[in-house]
Order: C-alpha cells, then structure tokens, then sequence
C-alpha cells in the first residue's frame, strides 16, 4: 500500500489486516513507556488547510510514538497564507526528504492530486467533502471490538449527510465489512443522486429516524456543519432536534447496549442530547482512542511494512 486516499484502495482483507496491526498498537497505550521503534528514521508531516483536535493530535501521537520525525504544519503557518499554491507548498515540503504527507484540505480531491505531484506516502486526513478514510476505519474498527464480526449487524448512520466526507467513507467501509447500513436524514441533507449511489453501494435511504432507531444494531450521529451551509438546510435548531436528534426519548427506545458513536466535534443538544452522548452504550471516548491505535497501524503499513 503506498497511499490511503479512499476506502475503495483498501479491500475487505486488507481492512482487517489494519484492525489486527491496530489491536497490537492499541496495547501500547497501556504502557508506562509509549515507544516502538517502528518508524525511526522516517519523516512524517501533518499539512492541515482546515482546523482539527482529534485527527491532527492523533496522526501526531501516532508517528511519534512509531519513533518518526512529525513535523505539523498549518494553512496559517504556511506559505499558502501568502498565496502559494497547494503544489509548490507540497513539493517544497517533500523536496526536504518527507517519507510521508498527511494531508486535510477543504477541497474534494486534493489528497489524490497531492499523491500524484509527490514520491511520499499519501494519507487522506479529510478532503472536501469527499472522505475521510482513517475515520471510517476506526469507526469500524470500534464497532468490531464491540459487536465482533459486522457481518449482518444493522448500523444507523443518521444526520447532514450532504456535507460529511464522514458519511461516505463509513459507507464504503461498513458494507464491504458485510454491515447492513441505512442512512437517516431530513430531505434537505440527503445527498443528491443518493438513490443511485445506494443501488449500487448496497446500502438504505430513510427520512423516518424513528423508524430506523429499534432496529439499529450501532447508531452513529453526525455533526451538523453549519459551517458549510449557505442557505437554510432546516427551519431551526429545535426542529431539527426534534426531527433527526438522538434525544433522550429516542435513546430509551434504542436496544440494550446499542453503540453510539459520534465522529466529532458534538453540537450537544442539536443532533445528539449529553444524555446519549454520556450514556453508558456511548462508544465515542473509545473512537478517539480507537483512532490513535488506527492511525499508527496505518502509517505503519505506509512507512514500515514491506512495501515501504
């Protein structure tokens, strides 16, 4: 594996071959000292165009505790401040002898044209609105620990589907595990064209959430991104709560012991209620740690494997 721009480059066996490298990594969380030697001698740079807490922290815990040089460089901090391009910021970068680029950026596509300008290792860390590979590996492979095997488990994915890079690679990453998927949104967020997609994905459409929830076997919440709506998506906060939120009425009528998982940052009370959020099911402290495990066994296949 050379670059991890899509979910579709990885196939159902080599998604597994990540989660058992991950559940090796995830025992070194456990330990007094956090060091594997993995990665010395490689460079790692984490370019983010767009703000983040969880994906940065991690990919930079990630390569540091593999022993990689990881270096974090921003959109403010950087030329492309200035007006440089996107190109010449990467390939001045790499020109310094980075073995790998971790790259977020606001537009679709921009991880798989980076990975065509450079010789590094390309990881997706979340472009555009297209997709977010290691977030729907370790959303998997939190479900995994918790369910065992996918194969016919029932997960809800519900929220503003329109705008979730989130969404599509959860998709791809959960049917081809052999999950049942359906995704749950107001007409307004669900994609255009979805009906297509769905047919050939193999995956459900619903506008009903009260319908979807008691058979739903994982609930996963999505964050409404108000940041990219220009227009009204929904009349107000409350009716969208009162639509599509995971309330405190709509946790009760939930299956014993569902996950709740929600990718992150939460509006508390707009799509998912601090009763769900903090309930005893909710598995969304354990995605983040989840995610530190995912991320080192993926830049460990990049970088240290034997394709490397």
């Amino acid at each position: 594996m050379k670059h991890l721009l899509s979910i579709d480059d990885l196939s159902a066996d080599a998604i597994q071959e990540v989660f058992t490298t991950a559940a090796d990594m995830h025992d070194v969380q456990s330990r007094e000292v956090k060091k594997l030697p993995a990665l010395r001698g490689r460079t790692v740079v984490n370019m983010f165009f767009e703000d983040s807490t969880r994906t940065r922290s991690s990919f930079e815990i990630a390569g540091k505790w593999l022993s990689a040089d990881v270096i974090n460089i921003s959109a403010k901090g950087s030329s492309a401040s200035k007006g440089e391009s996107l190109r010449d910021t990467v390939l001045t970068v790499c020109a310094m002898g980075v073995d790998g680029l971790v790259i977020r950026h606001p537009a679709s596509g921009a991880a798989q044209q980076v990975s065509e300008w450079v010789e590094a290792s390309v990881v997706n860390a979340g472009d555009g609105m297209h997709e977010h590979p290691t977030q729907a590996l370790l959303d998997a492979y939190t479900l995994q620990r918790r369910l065992g095997s996918l194969e016919g488990r029932h997960v809800a994915i519900i929220g503003d589907l329109t705008h979730s890079r989130v969404f599509r690679s959860n998709v791809l990453c959960l049917t081809r595990l052999g999950a049942r998927v359906t995704v749950v949104a107001p007409p307004t967020l669900m994609p255009s064209g979805i009906a297509t997609w769905s047919a050939a994905a193999g995956f459900e459409t619903s506008y009903d959430v009260d319908a979807v929830l008691p058979e739903a076997d994982a609930v996963m919440m999505l964050r409404v991104q108000r940041e990219r709506m220009a227009g009204g998506y929904f009349p107000s906060a409350r009716e969208y709560t009162v639509g599509y939120g995971l309330t405190r009425d709509r946790l009760a009528r939930l299956k014993p012991d569902v996950p709740i998982c929600h990718p992150g940052p939460m509006n508390r009370g707009l799509e998912i209620a601090a009763d769900a959020a903090d309930a005893a099911q909710s598995v969304i402290l354990e995605q983040v740690s989840s995610g530190l495990a995912v991320r080192m066994a993926v830049l460990y296949h990049l970088l240290a494997g034997e394709d490397a």
